[in-house]
């Protein structure tokens, strides 16, 4: 593995770390200016090497998987995430790349919209009356929190609310809406079923005076109001969310059938203005790219003025049925684009490095820095990659060092100012033993991460675990961290291969434990048991070896044991597996520990074999082909197809383009089907999609 390589791959697993800390467990570990870099930073080795793009990889997906307390909404269409732009030089060139794609572009009209650092919300309306609500979750899957939704007032339950928007201004306050609206536009009905998308968040002024009651109550105050609006979202109990002063602003149409929606992004935000929604009054509508960028320029030194956190302006393509015509990148529509603001840098002392120990054994140096406020907030912590970047930088404890904030919580360190040096600073050396376990740490060659290699490390069991039971591996649902914190902390899981030896009372005796969540966490685990050879090689963690290697590794190899027999030539012959990742497979399967691993899980009834590996004709009736799934189907639900046409080799997107096949429309199937009759797409039922395999 050549060294961009291994970059590569280091920034992945960063990158998913983070990805998971800030959406799922609402404790992000570094800022959106560093989590920008990083993203930017793959993007642009993905560009050079688009050989190396994998579907696993975080170019490749918006956000992270959902949270296991609540139950789960599959959307009707993935909800995205935004590429970005760090100043107007960038804004152009995206400007002229969509140009060259279609050169309706260049006389296109933009809006642009408030980039607001809250949570994003998907609310689902049925004849008008607001039926579901959830998180974005992964882009494809989010958490339902309905009850909690419903709590917030500035959400309608009934739309439209009336034909004069003066009494909702009224009954929200503040609520930031166009002023002077004129009665619902007749020109578009209403859907029988509209999904819109907005975001969650706590104004400067409300959360001022939510601290200022909190502290006066000798309660205890919040740092920040993203994550206390992200935290009260995610209650259990409702009537704790109901205490907090939420409020949001829509500014998506996800979705709409049966009824007719405004083909442009500023009249859809006029339309949801009409309809009650609440909306922002700094949307504005420019004619050409220049005054667009003016006006977020603008924004950068005026930011402080916004009611609410900010950290960019949104750039929208006006035209709709253009901007979705131009397809998607990974997970980034290419007709948006987010004029990001420019982050913070304050100055402060390197008190410590302190060392992590990551669930690969990656050891991790991490910064305690001297307290200090950037922008409102205290932060004492920030994340080092890796120790070659601590010596490229020559960062030693007791620098003055430069640190960055874009967004919320941890900085991240630029560099030490040498000038201030005393004398007294002392140097960063790599660890020789794991602070964890006190095993010798090794470091392979070409790889600039250091390595605990003890696979019973306690840092490393939980994080073994954590992975294992995953979504994207076993998904043993109802078994998230906590839990997984309180069986190893028991002593009651030393491996994986524990959780399938758990028995009833063993967990009755624990806290929080009482007869269906027992039972319930023990179904879970035994239907774990079914999961196919893919999902358990991605769980066991072996080095290098993700969803998509797993793939490729099952492609090629019966079972465990015919894997087990491979041979480092044998592994390197397969195509996207080099040496490095070839030499830990075999490496893994040597290990003892492993071994007694395998054999546990064999006698727990884990022995899957690649059903797969014989592949039939019909696998691949859809190869080359994309699809798009929209209205309701007589047998299958949405998710069921696109898995039917997955298996014979097709791809489903959300969005109906120029490049889709066919549309498998059902009932109600709204205005994708219009799109397609547009472009000419060819238009099948669920009898003709089964009829195509047979």
């Amino acid at each position: 593995m050549t060294d961009i390589q291994q970059k590569l791959k280091t920034l992945r697993e960063e990158i998913r770390q983070h990805n998971y800390r800030y959406h799922v467990l609402d404790a992000p570990i570094i800022s959106d200016g560093e989590y920008d870099r990083l993203l930017h930073e793959l993007k642009a080795i993905e560009a050079e090497h688009p050989e190396w793009i994998t579907p696993d990889s975080p170019s490749q997906r918006a956000g992270a998987p959902p949270a296991s307390k609540f139950d789960k909404v599959r959307h009707p269409a993935p909800i995205l995430s935004l590429a970005n732009a760090f100043g107007a030089d960038d804004a152009r060139a995206w400007f002229e790349r969509v140009c060259k794609l279609d050169e309706r572009v260049s006389e296109s009209a933009f809006t642009v919209e408030p980039k607001i650092d809250g949570l994003s919300v998907v609310l689902h309306y049925r004849d008008g009356i607001f039926v579901q609500g959830a998180t974005r979750g992964d882009g494809e899957i989010g958490e339902d929190i309905t009850a909690n939704l419903r709590t917030i007032k500035a959400i309608p339950l009934k739309i439209p609310v009336s034909s004069n928007q003066s009494s909702v201004v009224s009954e929200q306050g503040e609520l930031p809406l166009f002023k002077d609206s004129p009665a619902l536009n007749t020109e578009y009905s209403l859907p029988e079923y509209l999904v819109v998308r907005g975001e969650v968040f706590i104004s400067h002024k409300d959360f001022a005076s939510l601290n200022e009651r909190l502290s006066e109550a000798g309660e205890k105050t919040y740092q920040n109001p993203r994550n206390t609006a992200a935290g009260a979202l995610r209650q259990l109990d409702s009537s704790i969310t109901a205490q907090r002063p939420l409020t949001l602003l829509i500014y998506q149409i996800v979705h709409a059938e049966g009824g007719t929606v405004p083909n442009s992004q500023w009249e859809r935000l006029e339309y949801l203005r009409e309809l009650g929604f609440p909306v922002s009054v700094d949307s504005r509508n420019f004619s050409n790219i220049e005054e667009t960028i003016t006006y977020c320029a603008n924004w950068e030194e005026a930011r402080d003025q916004l009611p609410y956190e900010a950290d960019g302006i949104v750039i929208k393509i006006d035209d709709l049925e253009l901007s979705d015509s131009l397809g998607i990148v990974g997970k980034d529509p290419r007709g948006a684009t987010a004029y990001k603001f420019p982050s913070l840098e304050v100055t402060t002392t390197l008190k410590d490095i302190q060392i992590e120990v990551g669930r690969t054994g990656v050891l991790t140096p991490k910064a305690v820095l001297e307290p200090v406020e950037i922008n409102g907030v205290t932060v004492s912590n920030a994340t080092l990659h890796n120790f070659d970047f601590i010596a490229e930088k020559d960062i030693r404890i007791g620098d003055r060092v430069l640190v960055k904030r874009a967004g919320e919580v941890i900085p991240y360190i630029i560099a030490s100012i040498t000038e201030a040096r005393s004398g007294h600073e002392r140097p960063v050396h790599p660890p020789k033993k794991c602070p964890a376990c006190e095993q010798t740490v090794e470091k392979i060659q070409d790889e600039v991460a250091y390595y605990c290699i003890n696979a019973a490390c306690p840092a490393q069991l939980i994080r073994n675990i954590q992975h294992f039971v995953s979504r994207g591996a076993m998904d043993i649902v109802g078994l998230g961290i906590k839990i997984v914190e309180q069986l190893v902390n028991e002593g009651l899981v030393g491996d994986v291969a524990d959780l399938y030896t758990l028995e009833k009372e063993t967990l009755l005796a624990l806290e929080g434990f009482k007869e269906k969540k027992a039972d319930n966490l023990l179904n879970a685990i035994a239907a774990s048991t079914a999961q196919p050879l893919t999902r358990l090689l991605t769980g066991l963690g072996i080095r290098g070896v993700g969803e998509s290697v797993a793939a490729d590794l099952t492609d090629h190899f019966a079972d465990l044991d015919a894997l087990r027999a491979a041979t480092q030539d044998d592994l390197e012959a397969i195509e996207g597996i080099g040496p490095n990742i070839a030499a830990a497979i075999v490496d893994w399967f040597l290990l003892p520990f492993n071994q007694q691993i395998l054999g546990k899980l064999r006698d727990a009834g884990l022995n899957p074999s690649n059903q797969l590996s014989v592949v039939s004709d019909q696998s691949s009736v859809f190869s080359g082909l994309t699809f798009v799934i929209t209205g309701t189907l007589p047998t299958m639900t949405r998710a069921e197809a696109k898995e039917f046409i997955q298996e014979q080799g097709g791809k489903v997107t959300g969005s109906v383009s120029k490049k889709t096949d066919y549309l498998l429309a059902g009932e109600k199937a709204g205005s994708k089907l219009t799109k397609a009759e547009g472009l000419g797409v060819k238009i099948i039922s669920e009898d003709e999609l089964k009829e195509m395999v047979n």
